[in-house]
């Protein structure tokens, strides 16, 4: 799967957001987001951006977690992931290369099929203050592919979906600037706006399947 045409991306999002809705999920999602090409009104979509704000779980009363780690082999069940969760849904628990239980990967393996052209990101803080946060990040470390786009729209939030996002996201009709554009927005000189949305499409385009960043803010 390399693309998705419009009505299909956005019927995807609408499948992302019911499943956050009814299903429990490893940790507390408060809302759901989409930037990108999608939120461009593109057609088709390359690859479909999608952003999970999260809580952190601190303590889950969730049962001993040396029983965790016996159960799953894994440690942090309880901690950083709910320990009724992975009772229930044991086969998407995933852990980070330490050896811990990871939010951002067991969501995405309870969301996303790994072939699906799709980028996960996950993150405690909302959309908007990220952005900020990952550009700040960006500019010190000189590293543009760890720009959030900042071009995004709001579909699910408290237990609440946008209708009118999802109408205008199917009839394209969102008025975007051009990445570089948005970069300049938010302080960025013209010529670094250019070259870090050069290297964020080039980092885009070498992605295949299903990719996932989170972190902690």
């Amino acid at each position: 799967m390399s693309e998705l045409d419009r009505e299909a991306a956005v019927s995807r999002l609408e499948e992302l957001v019911e499943t956050v809705a009814t299903e429990r999920m490893p940790v507390p999602v408060r809302e759901v987001w989409a930037y990108g090409d999608v939120a461009l009104g593109l057609d088709p979509v390359d690859r479909l951006d999608v952003y999970l704000t999260k809580d952190v779980l601190l303590g889950d009363d969730g049962g001993d977690a040396t029983e965790a780690v016996d159960a799953y082999g894994i440690e942090g069940v309880g901690e950083s992931v709910r320990a009724d969760w992975a009772a229930e849904y044991p086969e998407y628990l995933r852990a980070n290369a330490a050896g811990h239980a990871a939010p951002e990967q067991c969501l995405a393996a309870q969301l996303l099929s790994e072939d699906e052209p799709i980028h996960l990101e996950v993150c405690n803080a909302a959309f908007e203050d990220n952005v900020t946060q990952r550009l700040r990040g960006a500019q010190l470390r000189e590293d543009y592919t760890q720009l959030l786009d900042p071009r995004g729209v709001c579909l699910w939030v408290d237990g609440t979906t946008s209708e009118t996002a999802f109408a205008k996201l199917r009839a394209g009709e969102l008025a975007l600037p051009t990445l570089s554009a948005a970069l300049e927005m938010l302080g960025m000189d013209e010529t670094e706006a250019e070259t870090a949305a050069q290297e964020v499409h080039a980092w885009r385009d070498d992605q295949e399947g299903v990719t996932v960043r989170g972190d902690v803010v």
